[in-house]
């Protein structure tokens, strides 16, 4: 329970009282000891607070100063009195013990007990005696220990709330937790928060929240909080909402708000403290977010904890709320397209997925734009941003209800039709779409002329997944664009494109396993480098494929290929044996520190056995763990999170050091970030392009900065390509950066030739 003190009432004297030559007095104690104080007190003791106490051992006579009586609470009238009276019940068995202790044995004891006055409140006192053993007079001190005592509870409350707001996921989850906290520590029985929300054309003050102590019926009360709409200025919660200020409320007074007052006293409740959730907004304007009460069963005390932490309280609940606000602002443009306004590519395929999970049919829209290349080559890339945008608020607002469209890139767009839309109304809808894409557009008093090519894939006539549905309905827009354009093709299982597709990715695979035999791959190495000097820090291994006839694949073409089968596995060991072949080259030419980072694949890292075979394959080579940073993207995660984690750990127990690649292509990490053991994240290159002009490419970049630095993990920059990139990225704190400026990949040779200027850090020898 929370108390609180105000200044001592002075001693007085009783009549007649004589003193003797040392300044005391006798009379009647407690705890069977005869009680003696002074008439006066010493300035000394009076400056430092000191109370001095003695006691006759085999006499149990106990004297005190007139300021230990003062820290007692006891005047010099009321020495008759058994002081005992205002120690807190609960501590008085733990002073009699120590005091006979100290009568019995001498002993060098201390004893912190409390002291109550029904108009003072809660204090605390430090008894402490010095050794007697030999001695037959005792001898020690009286403090009063009540602001220290209370800096440790704030310390302690303000160190558990702030432990309790990390990782909190919603702003209510954060206040929820604040109310039961200032109930369970600081002694209040009931808690509740009171929020602005919008009835109809007012502004009214709801109940969201509410906790109370379970050893009371609050039944009654907490539904007439959860029912009351209480108007700015109105009642207890609206005069503390307008006016910006705490206020406190006793029950056993008359107040305006006397109906509320008096359903709290009929639960017991005798007092209540009342104060704004406020805080300053980036804009410099002071925002209430609510109301905070507290109403406890003892009486008003005036000095309680609460008063001194509702600026603490109000401050980390703004933090909090802020703090969503910037982690919702990040979620939503990582599922945006920039210059659309749809859904991004990710975030569709998300979407996607859930429709599959959920069973029921539907129809996928994939449109491309017909000629549109020429307006781009005619007109420049700002006519095509015209186009693209006026289109794309076209099929906004063709969409039927529960339709979700989207920008896959470039001029592919996607419209999944609503789940039981039939296939009439999806002709009607994709005839529809075509039309809006004859239709002209205008730019700068140009009339822009394209059509559209449709491929229609239906769940789960022709796919059961996001990925084969996808695949479905790209093959029928090209079905529509080899049989002339403008026009919708519905997908067939005997499309020629189709049977090609499934040919070419077999070669491949049989390509791939040829390659792994005649030793076709070959590493090359990106530099990671410091953002202030360029120094290198770390490396990026890309592996590269050189067929026989010496033509260069790209990994993006073989890479897809090989994580359907099992040789992304094989390709992945092949990587990390090359990286600790080439990690002692490196290490001996003047970069002992230096780290690799490997990409890794889905099938690789959900594999139980990844541990072992990294640790043996370092260990052979005798390579550190902690020089290899193994990065894998959300989406590996989120295929199997609960075979990945367990893998990811035992990996981080051996050395491993694990980074997250591409982050913030997809909001799930936002979630996971707290759980997972990493140590480093990559901001994708898609944000990057933007920066400095596009405004939300910064707010996401800055955003993950912060995120990265507060969470202490380390932020590297993918695709840093110019100086302006450079230079937004130094500003903002983000201490790594990779592309092409700090420097292109290369083989290890021509890496290793450049390092006596690379090492000091030269851009230009990186480069």
């Amino acid at each position: 329970m929370e108390h609180s003190v105000v200044t001592p009432r002075p001693i007085r004297h009783a009549p007649g009282q004589q003193n003797d030559p040392a300044g005391w007095a006798c009379g009647v104690g407690a705890h069977g000891l005869d009680l003696a104080f002074t008439a006066g007190a010493d300035p000394v003791d009076e400056l430092a607070g000191l109370g001095r106490w003695s006691m006759v051992r085999q006499t149990s006579q106990m004297r005190l100063s007139a300021v230990a009586l003062q820290l007692l609470g006891v005047g010099a009238g009321d020495a008759g009195e058994r002081w005992a009276a205002k120690v807190v019940a609960e501590d008085t068995a733990l002073l009699a013990e120590t005091l006979s202790a100290i009568s019995r044995h001498g002993s060098a004891e201390t004893c912190e007990f409390r002291v109550i006055e029904d108009e003072q409140g809660i204090r605390w006192l430090r008894l402490q005696a010095l050794a007697a053993a030999e001695r037959p007079v005792a001898t020690g001190m009286l403090t009063d220990i009540t602001g220290a005592k209370r800096a440790a509870m704030r310390e302690r409350f303000n160190f558990a709330l702030t432990r309790y707001l990390i990782g909190t996921d919603t702003f209510d989850e954060a206040v929820y937790k604040i109310i039961h906290l200032v109930c369970e520590e600081l002694g209040w029985d009931w808690g509740a928060f009171w929020a602005l929300e919008h009835s109809g054309a007012d502004e009214v003050l709801r109940c969201r929240h509410v906790w109370h102590t379970a050893d009371r019926d609050y039944a009654q009360f907490r539904a007439a909080a959860t029912a009351l709409a209480v108007r700015p200025g109105e009642g207890l919660v609206g005069e503390t909402w307008l006016e910006g200020r705490a206020q406190w409320v006793d029950a056993s007074a008359t107040h305006a708000d006397m109906a509320r007052v008096q359903a709290a006293q009929r639960c017991g409740l005798q007092s209540g403290f009342f104060f704004p959730v406020t805080y300053v907004a980036a804009d410099g304007a002071l925002h209430c977010a609510g109301v905070l009460e507290f109403f406890s069963v003892a009486p008003r005390q005036r000095e309680a904890q609460l008063p001194g932490l509702a600026e603490s309280i109000s401050a980390l609940i703004a933090q909090t709320a802020q703090r969503m606000i910037q982690q919702e602002r990040v979620r939503v443009l990582a599922q945006t397209d920039e210059m659309t306004g749809l859904i991004n590519r990710a975030h569709f395929h998300e979407l996607l997925d859930a429709a599959c999970e959920q069973g029921s049919p539907f129809g996928l829209l994939y449109i491309d734009l017909d000629q549109f290349k020429p307006i781009n080559d005619g007109f420049g890339h700002a006519a095509g941003n015209v186009v693209l945008c006026q289109f794309a608020d076209r099929l906004r607002g063709l969409a039927p209800a529960g339709a979700v469209v989207a920008r896959l890139g470039g001029d592919e767009f996607a419209l999944m039709a609503p789940a039981g839309l039939g296939e009439s109304a999806l002709d009607e809808l994709a005839g529809a779409v075509l039309a809006a894409a004859r239709t002209r557009f205008n730019y700068m008093g140009h009339e822009l002329s394209v059509s559209a090519s449709i491929g229609v894939g239906l769940f789960p006539q022709h796919a059961r997944d996001t990925a084969r549905l996808l695949h479905a309905a790209d093959v029928a827009m090209y079905v529509s664009k080899r049989n002339g354009r403008n026009l919708v093709s519905y997908f067939g299982s005997e499309n020629d494109m189709q049977q090609g597709a499934v040919a070419a990715q077999l070669l491949m695979l049989s390509a791939l396993q040829d390659a792994l035999q005649r030793d076709e791959f070959f590493l090359e190495y990106q530099p990671i480098c410091d953002t202030q000097d360029m120094r290198v820090v770390a490396l990026e291994a890309l592996i590269r494929w050189r067929k026989a006839d010496g033509s260069v694949v790209p990994p993006d073409q073989f890479i897809p290929v090989a994580e359907q089968s099992r040789l992304i596995v094989l390709i992945g060991r092949w990587v990390i044996e090359q990286v600790c072949r080439d990690l002692p080259l490196l290490q001996a030419s003047g970069m002992p520190q230096i780290r690799v980072h490997v990409n890794m694949a889905a099938p690789e890292f959900l594999d139980s056995e990844l541990p072992r075979e990294l640790m043996a394959i370092t260990a052979a080579a005798g390579i550190a763990p902690d020089r290899i940073c193994l990065e894998l993207t959300e989406g590996v995660i989120m295929q199997r999170i609960e075979k990945a984690l367990p893998i990811m750990t035992e990996l981080v127990r051996l050395g491993f050091e694990i980074g997250l690649d591409d982050f913030g292509m997809g909001y799930s990490s936002l979630s996971l970030l707290k759980a997972l053991p990493i140590s480093s994240l990559k901001i994708d290159r898609l944000f990057l392009r933007g920066v400095p002009h596009e405004s939300n490419d910064c707010a996401i970049v800055r955003s993950i900065i912060d995120l990265g630095r507060n969470m202490k993990l380390r932020v590297v920059a993918e695709g840093v390509e110019t100086d302006a990139h450079l230079g937004f990225l130094r500003q903002f704190g983000c201490a790594l950066v990779q592309g092409y400026l700090p420097g292109r990949p290369v083989r290890l040779a021509p890496f290793l030739a450049s390092m006596p200027e690379a090492a000091i850090g030269g851009r230009h020898a990186a480069r």
